[in-house]
């Protein structure tokens, strides 16, 4: 069994990203959250990391905007979100998810989008056989 601190980000993150850029709708960015049932979406400009949008943030978007409203992702995305390097340890990164609240955080490789690692990862990884015991 590893001790949680030998563990990468790269072991538990998922790979399969699903992206929008900055001026994709609002309605098209939901789209593609609920077609492939997930819960964000990263934001890219030319292959770069600019953004995340999260269901949270749709919360925002129902609440403020009208249904039919041709608005952008780049309105309600977070902007530069903090951010893992695939070799960076999880619990490190647990830690920074604890303090600041966050459920997703997406893994770079330099400014590029190579994964994402999100609380449902870590529940995973700890129900898993190969868990560390406390």
């Amino acid at each position: 069994m590893d001790d949680i601190d030998d563990v990468f980000v790269a072991r538990l993150m998922t790979s399969e990203l699903h992206t929008v850029t900055p001026d994709t709708l609002v309605e098209d960015a939901a789209a593609v959250l609920l077609d492939n049932d997930i819960s964000s979406a990263l934001v890219v400009d030319d292959g770069a990391l600019v953004g995340i949008l999260t269901t949270t943030d749709f919360v925002d978007i129902v609440a403020k905007s009208q249904p039919k409203a041709e608005t952008t992702v780049e309105r309600y995305m977070s902007p530069d979100p903090i951010t893992a390097g695939a070799q960076d340890s999880v619990s490190a990164v647990a830690a920074t998810m604890v303090e600041h609240g966050f459920h997703h955080v997406p893994v770079v490789d330099g400014d590029e989008p190579i994964g994402i690692i999100t609380t449902s990862d870590f529940a995973a990884y700890v129900s898993s056989p190969e868990a560390p015991s406390p």
